[in-house]
């Protein structure tokens, strides 16, 4: 196995130009070398780039991103859940905190975890490559591939380091002696990332400074001063830590104290605002129309997205709303596509009537069964609503494979900037510092009619830390739903447990509808508008609980059962104790004895 490994390494230079796969053949442009020569690979602009948009190939492998760690990594929050988190199995396990080493879904040795170290890999070789032969300066081709390089490899660290914790530290190119490593303190690789995007922010052009950076699918200088300051709070927040000086803190280590560290940020997204190459879309439904229309062109509100080939990728085929037919009006995707996972029941009751992004965000239908390939809208139940932030009517392309819809992955983009620049201003220098951008999440939220009481008097009565602190927790909240983004941010704030036991309680009283609840309505009224496919809906908002009239129809609104309530994390576990999934069972029977598993984890 080890002369098996070493090979694999050895060739791994050669693979990136492979165009055997589909996915493959969605970067590789360039024409495939016939020599792995290092020298002459990394010295020329146009062969290193295909060598860089090889290191983005397993994003979409078939276990890898696509189809294993973005339908699971995220959910279950005090937002979001598996729609089925109540049934036991694998699946629902990876959600309910409850995930085993030997996870039928994930162990395997072509799962993201493995896939996240062949990209590591691949962008090791580049690194080495370009350092050695190439002259990546700032302001050059062979610069700006450099900074891609480095920011590839700090994305699939960090989503290793939050998914797993501690994990080995990999950034040369695998030799015999490192074949096998043990788990390296996180830290560590925190400070390594940070270090390499602070380099790699001085290599990469901003959006649409050169014709390289007019897409959202490479990496551009407001994304990479971004990511790294989502880093930094990341790692000065709170986490898991293992062995005896363990349990949920902070780092001790001084380079990543929050000072150091919400100073850094700070700094990353005062530089991002303060250049203004990126951008609020005017509205919120406007935004996630351009994501669903496959507009990828930088200089907008997406900072970097993952890219799919149109026959790779499942974020609609997993998220948006639910088709129940293989095909219809809108879709050829395959029957039940979208659906998978949702908002939890009370989100949309928690979002101000008047704040746009509720309807955009929380959907109560879906659509069923076509008739002469048409579908029309029927409501859920109380207790399965769907993220309309994914939704296949407003594509532009009509999606025909029954495997995938090939629509990007946003990784970041800009509303998280100013969030964080809310958050480390209102730590540093107090909420009068957060506020402005606090506001301007907001604005674009409400009405011009409303933002005087909704964003400028809400704002202005945060007069100190802790109550600026919640409202931006909140702002997430409604600004990020479905984006399963929501997991970490409640992890480094050390509010995991408690807000997920919040939500309980919230579903609870929705149930009743007693609490903050009581006088959401019971029973809806729909009807269909002139176009015979969409709902009108009377009754989903507060106190709308009398007929609208005889042509509506009444349907009961109130199922939302004790064991899905209590599924949103699994009986017995502490979700504070379990923020990592455990590296799965073939990983560490194939390490040689280096890797284990900690914080409880077992071998089944």
């Amino acid at each position: 196995m080890k002369y098996k490994i070493i090979i694999i390494a050895g060739l791994i230079v050669s693979s990136l130009f492979s165009s055997c796969q589909q996915f493959e053949d969605d970067y590789l442009d360039a024409e495939a070398p016939s020599t792995t020569d290092e020298a002459l690979l990394f010295s020329n602009a146009g062969l290193a780039k295909g060598a860089i948009d090889g290191i983005k190939v397993p994003f979409g492998e078939t276990n890898s991103y696509r189809g294993r760690f973005l339908p699971y990594y995220g959910l279950n929050t005090d937002v979001e859940w598996h729609n089925t988190s109540q049934t036991d199995g694998d699946k629902a396990d990876l959600c309910v905190y409850d995930a085993k080493p030997a996870n039928s879904e994930m162990n395997t040795t072509n799962n993201a975890y493995a896939m996240m170290y062949q990209g590591i890999e691949r962008a090791n070789i580049c690194i080495r490559g370009l350092r050695k032969y190439g002259n990546p300066l700032p302001g050059t081709e062979l610069g700006q591939l450099l900074g891609e390089a480095l920011t590839l490899r700090a994305i699939y660290y960090a989503d290793l380091v939050k998914t797993w914790g501690d994990v080995p530290y990999r950034f040369e190119p695998i030799t015999p002696e490192t074949l096998y490593l043990a788990k390296t303190n996180r830290d560590e690789i925190y400070k390594q990332l940070i270090a390499d995007l602070g380099e790699a922010s001085t290599l990469v052009a901003w959006p649409n400074e050169t014709a390289y950076t007019s897409t959202v699918e490479h990496v551009n200088k407001a994304f990479v001063k971004a990511f790294r300051a989502r880093l930094a709070m990341a790692a000065s927040g709170y986490q898991q830590y293992p062995g005896n000086f363990g349990g949920v803190r902070r780092s001790t280590d001084p380079d990543l104290s929050v000072d150091k560290m919400y100073a850094l940020a700070l700094k990353e997204c005062r530089e991002v605002i303060a250049n203004g190459s990126a951008k609020l879309e005017t509205t919120f439904e406007g935004l996630w129309k351009k994501y669903n229309q496959e507009v990828i062109t930088a200089g907008g509100e997406s900072l970097w997205e993952i890219p799919f080939a149109d026959g790779r990728g499942r974020m609609l085929f997993t998220f948006a709303v639910r088709h129940t037919s293989a095909s219809d009006q809108f879709q050829a995707n395959g029957a039940n596509r979208g659906g998978v996972a949702g908002p939890l029941p009370f989100v949309f009751y928690d979002y101000d009537q008047a704040d746009t992004r509720r309807d955009v965000t929380c959907v109560p239908y879906k659509y069923g069964t076509a008739v002469n390939n048409i579908a029309k809208q029927e409501l859920n139940t109380l207790d399965t609503w769907y993220f309309g932030k994914y939704r296949y009517e407003w594509m532009t392309r009509r999606v025909t494979s029954t495997n995938d819809d090939g629509v990007n992955k946003i990784y970041m983009r800009y509303a998280e900037v100013l969030l964080i620049a809310a958050e480390a201003a209102n730590e540093l220098e107090g909420p009068a510092a957060a506020a402005s951008y606090l506001k301007e999440i907001r604005r674009r939220a409400f009405p011009a009619a409303a933002q005087a009481v909704k964003v400028d008097a809400y704002v202005n009565a945060l007069t100190d830390k802790q109550s600026m602190f919640n409202a931006i927790v909140d702002e997430n909240k409604y600004e990020f739903t479905g984006e399963m983004e929501r997991k970490q941010s409640l992890i480094r704030w050390n509010l995991l447990k408690v807000k997920l036991d919040e939500a309980k309680a919230k579903m609870t009283d929705l149930k009743a509808r007693t609490g903050s609840y009581a006088d959401v309505p019971s029973t809806l009224y729909y009807k269909y508008a002139a176009d015979n496919v969409s709902l009108i809906i009377y009754g989903l908002n507060r106190g709308e609980n009398v007929s609208p009239g005889a042509d509506y129809t009444a349907a009961t609104w109130t199922k939302l059962e004790d064991t899905k309530i209590a599924s949103l994390y699994k009986a017995g576990v502490n979700p504070d104790l379990r923020q990592f999934w455990p590296i799965w069972q073939v990983f560490i029977e194939t390490s040689n004895n280096m890797l284990v598993n900690d914080y409880g984890y077992g071998s089944n």
